[in-house]
């Protein structure tokens, strides 16, 4: 845990002298893999990196970060039993249970959400299975970050040079970078603030790639927190390459 984060909750702690608010991580595992090239038929979050599921590396990082309660699982009716089955061989102990996703992304973290135990939950993290190198204490950074602001997101920085381009695919202008970030998850809000943006945006059918759009509209401002390039997500076969040159490099460091 970084000592901003530890410093954030000792304000907490002083201003309302209680604990830290319970926190669960809602973890979106509904992905097929679609744009990799398998032969297995395995579904992404299934397939192995390093000789685990990819689901089990995330879930092993959430049970690993103490300002993380509960864990929910949201995923396909298929694969109900086999992520139940995998929680316990894993030893995630703060797994409650695993539901079915819905069509979207949006729908599913909010299936997710409405698994929460509403009389004791105050925020919720909200995680891309797929992004499964992230690490505790970058976990415990982003939500630390969300208690004191109410929202906070894992991004990166954007170090490429950017271009904006027409149809034609010519160049308009060069992008400052300065200013930009590439999006990340976990995605951390208060329960309140979470609840009010989905169901607002479910009722106006705003449809959105990321949950922090649903509190963009709502006027809410979200802390970005640098979590390095290393927590990317898994979509292609060279992706996978990627994460397991990181774990290997990880655990040579180790």
């Amino acid at each position: 845990m970084s000592k901003a984060t530890q410093r954030i909750c000792r304000v907490l702690r002083i201003l309302t002298g209680k604990k830290r608010p319970r926190t669960t991580a809602i973890l979106l595992a509904g992905g097929i893999g679609s744009r990799m090239a398998r032969s297995d038929r395995k579904t992404k979050q299934m397939l192995l990196l390093g000789g685990k599921p990819i689901l089990a590396h995330t879930a092993i990082a959430f049970q690993a970060c103490s300002y993380i309660d509960d864990i929910i699982v949201v995923t396909r009716a298929d694969e109900l039993s086999a992520v139940t089955d995998m929680m316990a061989s894993y030893g995630i102990k703060k797994f409650r249970r695993a539901v079915v996703g819905g069509e979207t992304r949006q729908e599913s973290a909010l299936r997710g959400f409405e698994a929460i135990d509403d009389a004791k939950c105050r925020f919720v993290a909200i995680h891309d299975v797929a992004r499964c190198l992230i690490r505790p204490e970058q976990i415990a950074t982003v939500v630390g970050v969300a208690y004191g602001t109410g929202a906070a997101a894992a991004a990166s920085r954007v170090h490429d040079t950017v271009k904006r381009a027409n149809s034609r695919g010519e160049v308009i202008e060069t992008v400052d970078r300065e200013e930009l970030w590439y999006a990340q998850t976990p995605q951390v809000f208060s329960a309140t603030l979470y609840r009010a943006a989905a169901y607002t945006a479910w009722q106006a059918k705003f449809m959105a790639t990321d949950d922090m759009m649903l509190c963009e509209r709502i006027g809410q401002t979200v802390r970005l927190v640098d979590c390095t390039d290393e927590n990317f997500k898994i979509t292609t076969d060279i992706d996978l390459l990627r994460a397991e040159a990181v774990l290997r490099a990880r655990e040579g460091a180790t």
